[in-house]
């Protein structure tokens, strides 16, 4: 039998904790007592820099339960870097990690689907969505719009996956080979090969709390996921150059033409509509190009991704 960890991303869950601790060991004990894994298997919240009762949440569950354990970091380091550095210190006790999030949403039965897949030899098993019925129509709109630009910029990415996946400890030392400040796991896992496959689930409602990710934090991570992992947007600002290089040049035989015939009336809006595009475009060339500039300075500044401040394994 392997150990088995279960790494938990949490930002401000004191309503939702208690719900996801209580449906956590009811399912970590069955596995147990069915022997599908090993008795040392542990459930590891990861406190990503909380301002409510959320680490003293984790604090107690752990001081009540040893199948709990807890990560508390430095400060606030956002989802990516708090999930990073759960996996990276559970790969220290566990033969497999199973990573989701602490809203309940994803169906933790699916996790005996990942340890069928994992007793036949897969190193990272992908939770998958069946579909996306308890979105609302513009969220499913926008996501399925979403993975078909990344599939459209070159990006190898599971359809309807979010963070709910398995991982061998093999497979997460590979993960720790990727240097990167910017992340987005999501496409950095398939990156890292071995034998893969899927699970399916239903997902569901949240229970409690809130939704730590609003319109404008879905749209920076959808801009952080595009960005991080291919330069398509710069060659399609060149490309677009190009087409525009190539329209000047027939306009500009156009207008000579017009001129030497004698027909040149004077065109206002031809000239500010000209203006107002090649301004615009020009604009949005930057701040692509910038963008990328942006994540070259953090990378070349190499700052710790996360700061560990309490590890409550070690200090068992």
């Amino acid at each position: 039998m392997e150990v088995m960890y279960l790494v938990i991303p949490c930002y401000n869950e004191e309503e939702m904790l208690p719900i996801t601790a209580k449906a956590l060991e009811e399912k970590m004990s069955a596995l147990i007592a069915e022997k599908k894994i090993a008795p040392m298997s542990r459930v590891m919240f990861v406190d990503d820099g909380s301002a409510d009762k959320t680490w003293q949440l984790i604090q107690k569950l752990h001081s009540e339960n040893r199948i709990f354990t807890g990560l508390k970091l430095s400060r606030n380091k956002g989802h990516q870097n708090a999930l990073l550095a759960g996996l990276m210190t559970a790969k220290k006790y566990a033969d497999i990690i199973v990573s989701m999030d602490a809203d309940l949403q994803d169906d933790i039965n699916a996790i005996d689907g990942f340890l069928e897949k994992r007793a036949e030899g897969c190193e990272i098993v992908y939770g998958v969505r069946s579909s996306r019925e308890t979105d609302t129509g513009f969220k499913r709109m926008t996501a399925q719009g979403y993975y078909k630009i990344l599939a459209a910029m070159g990006v190898e990415i599971t359809y309807n996956h979010a963070d709910y996946r398995m991982m061998s400890r093999r497979a997460v030392e590979a993960l720790e080979e990727f240097r990167e400040v910017n992340l987005f796991l999501r496409g950095m896992v398939p990156m890292v090969g071995f034998k893969s496959d899927i699970v399916t689930y239903e997902r569901a409602a949240r229970q409690a709390g809130e939704s730590k990710y609003p319109l404008k934090k879905m749209i920076s991570f959808a801009v952080e996921g595009i960005t991080s992992l291919s330069i398509k947007p710069i060659r399609f600002i060149t490309a677009l150059g190009f087409m525009i290089f190539f329209v000047s040049i027939i306009m500009l035989i156009y207008f000579l033409t017009v001129h030497f015939m004698g027909k040149t009336v004077a065109g206002w809006t031809t000239t500010v509509v000209s203006v107002w595009a090649l301004g615009g475009l020009q604009l949005l060339a930057i701040g692509v190009i910038g963008e990328y500039i942006g994540k070259i300075y953090l990378e070349t500044k190499a700052r710790p991704k996360y700061i560990i401040e309490t590890d409550l394994e070690e200090e068992n």
